[in-house]
């Protein structure tokens, strides 16, 4: 039988033109002319999921350990919508996902209520207030240039989730037009202005304690190996956010690691007469929940304009942090080496750690460090808003490995279908951390994995509830309220599933988690444990 080419077709040529090679999604009635076409398109893999918002954090994982535009295909209406809370998450953190989802019928459109199934009056208006931009195509001819800008806009920096929607009688619909072959999807480049780069090596060249904060849009660049270059010839210490932990090497004598909710930290940082704050808003987690008060110049280098200055004065540089990072490394002069600079940093994390000791959480501390013992260097982890994560933020040690957390909007669920997403890319293991809140979440994504045979390791930390919200209410309220959970045996759960599931306890955790580590394909390691919070120092 013959086959006619459609508006389907010509999505899937174009995100293949543009160099898409895996699509996460869920067909549903409306979008079956996409999912007919991926048939028909053996470059394209699609991983099926189950849930779409599991979907969307699934084509985020994918996007982050590639560093690459991720499609992602859904439905109208319900299928839609159930994405907005992931690409939330994806613009915060600046996470390029191309969404596309159908329309009812374009008779449908335009202020008519025709009473399509999922038919929503004005779908598109749902998500502009959510990412970064929208597109459509009301006509066969228009989708390969659509999706191409929207491309071309997910990837420029500052990089975030896009919008595509086609309606239904345009996906099935013959595509009228030849093969698509010539589109182009370059992001456009944001370079820094050369006179902001002399003013800010000025600024850095005549400090006397230049420091740097790195962010994520050090990471997001590829600016790590610039930041250390010139770090190095300042001698300049380096703080990592939460978002920026692979930033710049854990261990090297100018790190000061990630304790940003550490008054220690905090009050060095204020102290700097020159503060280069790259690829970072400065936002509430950045600035130790907006207690940060700089005494010295601020230097900004930001992608998102909207960000610049919002939180402090700085000279703002709208600019790729990376490009800025490689021009500043090129101009500024070099120092000689200063052992009272290392003293300092050595002295910081030393009051730190000191500061950790006091509060006996030697239990935490030891489960932390045996999941580090566990996940080998290089592999990247994924985790969810909880207790071991707040730990993370500040104590992981990537080494070299990529840490992602769902700390841009701070939504739920994040951890398991991230992290599946970023096993589709393959080449060894990838750690998931939830804890038993969160897991519910994303239980649904079992069968996903075990249908793709991903390598992911979950990690369900069962402490009876959600336990972040239960020691914040336990310290304003003096008592936790509706934060106790009924849950399922997550092992036998998963066995269900036909995914391996392990029971460990802190004393077996770095054996059993490094055993599931090395299976290929999924599996769950069940730890039963009550793990709190260190308690962080805000205010001098």
């Amino acid at each position: 039988m013959n086959t006619v080419r459609t508006g389907g077709d010509l999505a899937v040529e174009t995100l293949t033109a543009l160099g898409a090679r895996t699509v996460f999604g869920i067909p549903g009635q409306h979008a079956l002319g996409l999912f007919d076409a991926l048939r028909r398109t053996p470059e394209l893999r699609l991983v099926a999921n189950r849930v779409e918002n599991n979907a969307a954090f699934a084509a985020d994982g994918h996007a982050r350990r590639t560093g690459a535009v991720t499609p992602l295909l859904v439905s109208t209406g319900p299928g839609a919508l159930l994405t907005l809370a992931s690409l939330q998450e994806a613009r915060e953190s600046s996470v390029p996902v191309l969404a596309i989802s159908s329309q009812v019928p374009a008779a449908g459109l335009g202020g008519a209520r025709r009473g399509y199934l999922h038919e929503l009056p004005d779908q598109q208006a749902s998500f502009r207030g959510v990412v970064k931009s929208t597109h459509e195509a009301r006509h066969p001819s228009q989708i390969p240039s659509a999706i191409a800008a929207a491309w071309r806009s997910a990837a420029s920096a500052p990089a975030g989730p896009v919008w595509v929607e086609i309606p239904q009688d345009v996906l099935t619909g013959p595509a009228g037009a030849p093969p698509v072959t010539g589109v182009d999807g370059s992001p456009v480049p944001l370079p820094p202005r050369p006179e902001l780069v002399e003013e800010a090596a000025r600024l850095l060249d005549g400090a006397r304690r230049p420091v740097v904060l790195a962010g994520g849009g050090v990471v997001r660049s590829g600016g790590a190996d610039a930041l250390l270059e010139l770090a190095e010839r300042l001698r300049a210490p380096v703080a990592c956010t939460f978002g920026g932990k692979d930033a710049f090497p854990w261990e090297h004598q100018l790190s000061l690691q990630s304790w940003l909710e550490d008054r220690h930290l905090t009050d060095y940082l204020e102290q700097a007469d020159v503060l280069l704050v790259a690829g970072s808003g400065l936002g509430e987690l950045s600035s130790n929940y907006h207690t940060f008060r700089p005494r010295g110049r601020i230097i900004q280098v930001e992608a998102d304009l909207g960000r610049i200055e919002a939180n402090h004065p700085a000279l703002g540089v709208h600019a790729d942090a990376a490009a800025t990072l490689r021009a500043l490394a090129g101009r500024v002069r070099p120092r000689a080496a200063d052992r009272a600079v290392e003293d300092e940093v050595s002295a910081v994390r030393a009051k730190v750690a000191a500061r950790l000791a006091a509060q006996d959480l030697g239990a935490e501390q030891g489960i932390l460090a045996s999941m580090r013992a566990a996940l080998p260097d290089g592999a990247p982890s994924f985790w969810d808003m909880t207790v071991l994560a707040y730990w993370a933020w500040s104590a992981w040690d990537p080494r070299g490995g990529t840490m992602h957390t769902a700390q841009g909007a701070g939504g739920l669920g994040f951890a398991f279908p991230a992290a599946l997403g970023a096993a589709a890319v393959g080449g060894g293991p990838v750690l998931a951390v939830s804890g038993d809140g969160g897991a519910m979440y994303g239980i649904a994504e079992l069968a996903a994995a075990r249908q793709h045979g991903l390598d992911v390791t979950w990690l369900i930390v069962d402490d009876g509830g959600y336990g972040i919200l239960r020691e914040y209410m336990a310290d304003a309220y003096g008592a936790a309220a509706h934060t106790e959970l009924a849950r399922p045996d997550f092992a036998a759960l998963a066995a269900s599933f036909g995914v391996a599931a392990v029971r460990t306890a802190p004393d077996r955790l770095a054996d059993d988690l490094a055993g599931s580590l090395a299976e290929p394909g999924p599996s769950v390691v069940l730890l039963p444990a009550v793990p709190r919070m260190f308690a962080p120092t805000h205010l001098g």
